[in-house]
């Protein structure tokens, strides 16, 4: 297992923020000459901070002991964050501290009834209960039928674990058929877990689930190296489904409010697009009862 190191985290977050900013896009004045770094020196960070060398150089290192944010605020705004990268560098320098950790409740394991009952009644589009670990405990058959090779047990040993979408997509050679666009979906999948560290540095389960995936797939190391985050609520994405063809679907994540760290994920396509015919193929196909039979035992070795 590799632990999470949050001193380590933000150290390379900051290096890797300010290694993209220009002088130019900083508005600083240049005046030629080699430059040994592509981006932001040190210093010119924190004269336009407002800070001293030595106070960033500090932070950079990992030591946000007594942070104010103010300063955070300053940095987001010199090292251009987008609310996600700003949101991040609050959680890897807050987290820090034993009493923001105490106050973190813990995930739920599985569904609430009322949400599985949501769930079930919404038999027209593909919708799923994803955790910020991307686990999956909970969805409709029209999903099931939609993510297939997802919840099927491709490993020895794996029945009973909850499917995982960055396990699915980085150690399932399958993922890079269902998913045309694998490239954006394997750094979306990487940016969301990068973000979740900075948020639950405490996470067994997440660190685990890094640990797996940063030692079996050289794709999610590099990736992971990037230090990139990202929020994912809503967008477009293409499937190669093996029984229906190609879709694209738009999706929209929704916070669960009740439950801290669960987001409801539908799916939906265009009116009287060929997506739309074979979403509505695919609903005909799911609850085919061969089909059914199969969702009914996958229910039950998934409920918690």
């Amino acid at each position: 297992m590799v632990a999470v190191d949050t001193r380590k985290d933000l150290r390379d977050f900051l290096a890797t923020r300010r290694a993209r900013i220009t002088p130019q896009q900083a508005g600083l004045p240049t005046y030629g000459g080699h430059r040994r770094v592509p981006g932001l020196r040190r210093e010119e960070v924190a004269l336009l901070a407002g800070v001293s060398v030595e106070y960033y150089t500090r932070l950079e290192r990992g030591n946000a002991n007594g942070v104010s944010d103010s300063v955070l605020e300053a940095l987001a705004r010199v090292l251009q964050l987008d609310d996600a990268e700003r949101a991040h560098l609050y959680d890897l320098t807050r987290g820090m501290t034993a009493a923001a950790r105490s106050r973190r409740r813990p995930a739920r394991p599985g569904v609430r009834p009322g949400v599985q009952q949501l769930l079930d009644a919404m038999t027209v589009v593909p919708a799923f209960v994803q955790n910020a670990r991307l686990d999956v405990p909970a969805a409709n058959p029209l999903a099931r039928a939609l993510y297939a090779d997802l919840f099927d047990d491709a490993e020895p040993g794996s029945a009973g674990r909850t499917p995982n979408h960055a396990r699915y997509a980085f150690l399932d050679a399958r993922a890079t058929d269902f998913y045309p666009d694998w490239n954006r979906v394997a750094a979306d999948i990487v940016s969301q877990l990068r973000a979740e560290v900075g948020r639950s540095p405490d996470d067994r389960e997440l660190t685990e689930l890094i640990g797996e995936l940063t030692t079996r797939s050289q794709h999610f190391s590099t990736l992971w190296a990037t230090h990139n985050v990202r929020w994912h609520t809503t967008g477009t994405k293409r499937f190669h489904h093996p029984v229906v063809g190609d879709l694209t679907l738009a999706y929209e994540g929704m916070a669960l409010t009740a439950d801290r760290g669960q987001t409801l994920i539908t799916f939906t396509a265009e009116p009287g697009s060929p997506s739309q015919q074979a979403l509505a193929f695919l609903a005909s196909w799911a609850t085919s009862p061969t089909q059914r039979a199969a969702q009914d035992r996958a229910n039950e070795d998934h409920t918690t």
